[in-house]
């Protein structure tokens, strides 16, 4: 083989080196942009998911702060309705103590208080509350406080003889127990 020969195979493998060459680099440079743009994306999803997460935390604070309010203002104003319709009833009581202070009649005055008093009781009754019927009933320390035990011929032990303060319930719960007097 001639030197030309030679230089001319040799140039013909630098060429396909170079080519081969540049190939290579031309596929690293897509594999290079394709991993970036994938990298992009992945980091751009990565951004949107975290303004989310702090979206929802902040509507979650939001709804927190305003639920709190809520309740605040249902615990102050929980009383609003009933004493709404109550006020009738110190209405009332005020017309009696001024009719009676007027005119003195007592009897007037008696019957004016036990319509009050039965218009308080329907107001009551109303938001459920019951007042315990206990004499004769046997004693639950949930339902009744025994403030003594007495002797009886009538009753056999542990039953209610007598009522000293009415006890109540408000719809299925106890609000005051009864005190009573139980057989012994």
């Amino acid at each position: 083989m001639t030197n030309e020969q030679h230089n001319e195979a040799a140039e013909a493998v630098e060429e396909q080196i170079s080519e081969e060459q540049q190939q290579a680099a031309e596929e690293t440079f897509a594999e290079d942009v394709s991993t970036d743009s994938r990298y992009a994306g992945l980091e751009k999803q990565a951004e949107e998911a975290q303004q989310r997460y702090l979206r929802a935390q902040a509507d979650f604070d939001n709804f927190r702060r305003r639920t709190t309010k809520e309740k605040e203002e249902l615990a102050q104003y929980a009383s609003m309705k009933l004493i709404t319709q109550l006020l009738p009833v110190v209405d009332n009581f005020d017309r009696a103590m001024a009719a009676a202070s007027a005119n003195g009649d007592f009897e007037s005055l008696a019957k004016g208080v036990e319509m009050i008093f039965r218009q308080l009781e329907q107001t009551l009754t109303g938001e459920g509350l019951k007042a315990m019927n206990v004499v004769g009933e046997p004693f639950n320390p949930e339902f009744h406080q025994a403030i003594m035990q007495v002797e009886s011929d009538e009753h056999e032990e542990g039953i209610i003889v007598e009522e000293v303060q009415k006890g109540y319930m408000l719809k299925d719960k106890v609000l005051r127990p009864a005190m009573v007097k139980v057989s012994g």
